[in-house]
């Protein structure tokens, strides 16, 4: 999770100045916190989260001590393919996170039956990339979810209204899932080659290679 860093500064003579840092990762916005406050000019701090949230410094401290053990600092890139013959689609989707200091991989692939446009194969798959986070055990964190597909991110996004029906329950279905287990989700849209591996994953589910994976990328260092 990302926050400023909101300190109201004291000087020797009660003169008070309001500062707001730039965005920091939680662990490292208590590192400079905690200097703030050696200062012995400290009248008030804070900290901010992307969703307008306050935390005192003793509940962030609270956050990062709890949740280095779970799942956290997920990144989840999906990508759905789909043929317009057999009505088929592969799913892929591919899940970064840490967990107890170390940092981990998750690849999993689909396929999938009675699907009815390109549109919903990716709805498809940022549902299966939902339901694979919701079984690690990730909870009440901020998740980004990367995708190629402009119509999906928008719509999730809230930029675009969802007209079509089965999009809509798709769309609907996410959202209680994520919700159901506090997940802030953050949408973004990246051109199709820097989303190579969700697409690739798709791809061998159409194909019929099935994947789900977990490997420490530590290890492999």
């Amino acid at each position: 999770m990302k926050v400023r860093i909101d300190w109201t500064y004291k000087s020797p003579k009660n003169k008070v100045v309001e500062f707001l840092s730039e965005e920091l990762e939680a662990n490292e916005a208590l590192v400079v916190a905690q200097d703030l406050e050696r200062t012995g000019r400290t009248k008030r701090l804070q900290f901010a989260d992307r969703h307008n949230s306050n935390w005192s410094l003793k509940e962030l401290k609270n956050y990062v001590k709890e949740v280095e053990i779970e799942p956290h600092d997920i990144v989840a890139y999906f990508d759905g393919g789909f043929d317009l013959q057999s009505k088929r689609a592969g799913l892929g989707c591919a899940i970064y996170f840490k967990q107890n200091g170390k940092e981990y991989r998750l690849r999993k692939n689909a396929i999938i039956d009675e699907i009815e446009s390109n549109n919903e194969a990716e709805y498809a798959a940022l549902s299966m990339a939902a339901q694979e986070i919701e079984l690690l055990g990730a909870h009440h964190l901020p998740v980004r979810f990367i995708g190629d597909s402009r119509t999906l991110v928008n719509q999730m996004s809230g930029e675009w209204a969802v007209p079509e029906q089965s999009l809509a329950r798709w769309a609907d279905r996410i959202d209680q899932r994520l919700e159901k287990i506090g997940i802030r989700p953050e949408y973004e849209l990246v051109p199709r080659k820097e989303n190579s591996e969700a697409d690739r994953l798709a791809t061998q589910a159409l194909n019929g290679t099935p994947v789900k994976s977990l490997i420490d990328l530590n290890a492999d260092n």
